[in-house]
């Protein structure tokens, strides 16, 4: 009964979690739009921080209660499933996938922040020198987009602004809820199957947080902003880096620990994910079905390691 309560949990919570970021990112971006923003801007800020709040709730909750594997397994299963699993769905669903100028400083941010983070774990511990740096990256990123917004801005608003506003703290609200019963569920489940919480949240957790940004990829995809789908992931893997791990280890109060599997498994299978999916972006400014495909395999490579 005990495993039961705690599956339909994390069902529940996955539920409130795909349907309060599916409003939570339309409300943010009618606002966006309201505002004036350009599509690219939306993709790479506005929809990215608000398709990563799951991820964000999810690790700093879980921080906050003690469970740190779990919150740093999130966060970084997050980034590892968004680019081999949904990224990768992107490069498939497309024949080409155009990278437009303004993704490149992105995607070397990115590429920065992973080598930062990593080399400030090798003692065991997310060292606050690497906090310190990641914070400068997360700045230099926003800084970026707003450096792009002034060039691209367009003078289009919406005087219906202002009705996107309850939708926004609704699905805000249902992302918060469903990101505590996903932390529940899973530690449920992860005792029922005598696991580890690493397991649970650098899988399931990883995956079901990631919903929103699978929805709002195939969504972009559907309506032919494939430089939208790219930025999303691109932006929402910068914060999930720079952001999620220096706040949960400033809410737990004692650091974060990086266990051995993090740094022998975790790190190196979301570093390699990573350089295949950024490289040939930086390179060729165009994604391809192979490079989407070897990134399944290479996802697919890195759940059998773990496991």
């Amino acid at each position: 009964m005990e495993f039961l309560g705690s599956l339909l949990a994390f069902a529940l919570g996955i539920f409130l979690v795909v349907k309060g970021g599916d409003v939570f990112v339309e409300a943010a971006s009618g606002l966006a739009r309201g505002l004036g923003l350009p599509a690219f801007l939306i993709g790479a800020t506005v929809v990215s921080l608000a398709t990563t709040l799951p991820e964000m709730m999810v690790s700093v909750l879980a921080a906050a209660q003690g469970k740190v594997e779990m919150a740093v397994g999130n966060a970084l299963g997050s980034v590892t499933a968004n680019t081999g699993l949904i990224l990768a769905t992107g490069m498939v669903a497309t024949a080409k996938m155009p990278l437009k100028r303004g993704l490149q400083i992105p995607c070397l941010l990115l590429l920065a922040a992973a080598g930062i983070l990593w080399a400030a774990c090798t003692g065991g511990r997310l060292a606050a020198w690497g906090s310190c740096l990641l914070a400068v990256i997360c700045v230099g990123f926003i800084m970026e987009n707003v450096r792009q917004a002034r060039k691209e801005r367009t003078e289009e608003r919406s005087a219906q602004a202002g009705k996107w506003i309850w939708r926004f703290l609704l699905g805000g609200g249902g992302i918060i809820a469903g990101s505590q019963l996903l932390i529940s569920g899973g530690e449920g489940i992860a005792i029922f199957f005598g696991v580890p919480e690493r397991i649970i949240a650098v899988t399931l957790l990883a995956v079901g947080t990631g919903l929103p940004e699978l929805v709002t990829t195939l969504t972009a995809l559907r309506k032919g902003e494939a430089a939208m789908s790219v930025g999303n992931i691109i932006g929402a893997n910068i914060i999930d880096i720079t952001l999620i791990l220096p706040l949960s280890a400033l809410v737990s109060g004692q650091g974060l620990p990086i266990s051995e599997q993090n740094l022998l498994v975790d790190f190196p299978g979301f570093a390699v994910i990573l350089l295949i999916a950024a490289v040939p972006l930086l390179l060729w400014k165009k994604g391809s079905r192979v490079q989407g495909v070897l990134l399944w395999l290479l996802y697919l490579c890195y759940l059998l390691c773990i496991f």
